[in-house]
């Protein structure tokens, strides 16, 4: 399979790149070389900024491409106008934030999506990331005449995840002592690994997929206990998990899914139980996560100088475990 693909040399694009090396297709990596350009000296890049650089691509034809880094309608628009006559498929990593609140568990791909009263609106925010990915998926399939793929995909973690959303905890608990972990054992989280989402996207943009797909994971939440013992396990650590309250995280104004990550509170928890159903009858399939864990946990240790985007500073740690042993001193909290 001849393949493009917009980005390449950042996380899901890395792990494409060598999913689609393995595989044996031609690749082609369409970016602005400014990321790592010397990653890949063994796959033809083409520099150029996408928004107002697309004739660098002119007079060429792929497969397919894959478009890792759309977040603008009129970006995306212009780039599948200008290649739907060089590709047969068009394949965009979108979002589950597409959805409209409130996300009721189970939701599937019918559900409704979030819009912006003013089109107008390109500044990516909290607030219009999600529409603006909507916005992003209709442009791709009119311009492809319906020929596109819309990867939904949820919270992604393994190695070379910078956003520290996961990495968080199995570097966290191999630190051992006592651990702050949010609402209990049986609390449910949905998360994919980079490398699995990269073969699934791969398998599906050469079956020629098309409409919108919700790709995260497990087909049923996973306990984050489940999680964090993987964690310990892997790590060789002593960490004790103290299971505090949503009330006294809310309380203690601790921040969902960035300063605590994964968690996020019961009013917003469809966001973690997303209906999957029809990704894994197209062959989406999922690594042990104490394998997800191993492997994020080394690449994390070889880090150096790191300032860490998300999760809980030792200090703010101690200071809400030391309030709430004040507030719920009990022994069976603990693990």
């Amino acid at each position: 399979m001849k393949l493009l693909i917009i980005g390449g040399t950042r996380f899901l694009g890395r792990a494409l790149v060598d999913e689609g090396l393995a595989a044996g297709h031609e690749l082609t990596l369409f970016n602005r070389g400014r990321s790592d350009p010397e990653l890949y000296s063994q796959v033809e890049q083409i520099h150029g900024d996408r928004d107002g650089e697309l004739g660098v691509l002119g007079g060429r034809r792929w497969d397919v491409v894959i478009d890792t880094c759309g977040y603008v309608p009129r970006i995306v628009r212009a780039s599948t106008e200008f290649l739907a006559e060089a590709v047969e498929h068009y394949t965009f990593i979108s979002s589950l934030s597409v959805y409209a609140d409130p996300i009721p568990a189970n939701l599937d791909e019918s559900g409704k999506v979030g819009v912006l009263t003013d089109e107008s609106i390109e500044e990516i925010t909290g607030e219009t990331y999600g529409p603006l990915k909507a916005r992003c998926e209709t442009a791709a399939s009119e311009a492809m005449d319906g020929r596109a793929l819309h990867v939904r995909a949820g919270l992604i973690v393994g190695p070379h995840d910078q956003s520290d959303r996961f990495t968080y905890w199995p570097s966290r608990i191999a630190r051992g002592g006592e651990v702050l972990a949010p609402v209990g054992p049986d609390f449910g989280v949905q998360f994919i690994d980079v490398r699995d989402l990269a073969r699934w996207i791969l398998s599906a943009t050469e079956s020629r997929l098309t409409g919108p797909y919700n790709v995260t994971g497990l087909q049923s939440p996973l306990p984050i206990g489940t999680l964090l013992t993987a964690c310990r396990e892997v790590a060789g650590s002593d960490a004790r998990f103290t299971w505090v309250s949503e009330a006294f995280l809310l309380e203690h104004e601790v921040a969902p899914f960035t300063e605590l990550p994964l968690w996020i509170p019961a009013a917003s928890d469809g966001f973690n139980a997303f209906n999957i159903d029809k990704a894994l009858a197209a062959g989406l399939a999922f690594r042990p996560v104490v394998d997800t864990a191993r492997d994020t946990l080394a690449w994390a240790s070889r880090r150096s100088g790191h300032v860490w985007r998300n999760g809980l500073t030792p200090e703010r740690e101690a200071q809400l475990l030391e309030a709430w042993q004040k507030a719920s001193p009990d022994p069976i909290s603990r693990d």
